[in-house]
């Protein structure tokens, strides 16, 4: 092989050897984005299930217009139940504090297979408010 050749081969390699690493960073970037959206979405669902049971008449099974001593016997969501208040699927662990009282509570998921820490929701009323990644809390429901 002439010199020329061997600069090439070298020069080839080093660039395969880039767009590799390049590629397992974006993949690992992908996965962790995929976990979180996954987590928000559950959040999501845990929400969408808790405001159902504060519409619904306590005669009916519901919270009658309050999520007092709501727990996840009353939220419809997929997973493993550790207790009535967590419960763990194959996105994360979902926590809801015990003696709710009030229009609003907070959940707080931590997402597995990820570098994520915590997230945390609070769920109102009509709405849910997300908190930051890291455990930052979410901010108050709108009025």
């Amino acid at each position: 092989m002439g010199q020329q050749q061997l600069l090439l081969v070298i020069l080839v390699t080093i660039i395969v050897g880039i767009a590799t690493v390049v590629a397992i960073n974006t993949f690992g970037t992908a996965a962790d984005s995929a976990t979180r959206d996954a987590v928000r979405q559950d959040l999501a669902s845990i929400a969408s299930s808790a405001q159902g049971y504060f519409m619904k008449p306590i005669m009916l099974g519901g919270g009658g217009r309050s999520f007092n001593d709501i727990s996840f016997d009353h939220i419809s969501i997929s997973g493993i139940r550790n207790s009535s208040t967590e419960i763990e699927n194959e996105n994360g662990v979902y926590t809801i504090p015990t003696g709710i009282t009030g229009d609003d509570f907070i959940v707080t998921a931590v997402a597995k297979d990820s570098d994520l820490s915590e997230i945390q929701a609070r769920v109102c009323v009509e709405t849910i408010v997300m908190g930051t990644i890291g455990g930052g809390a979410p901010g108050d429901c709108p009025e």
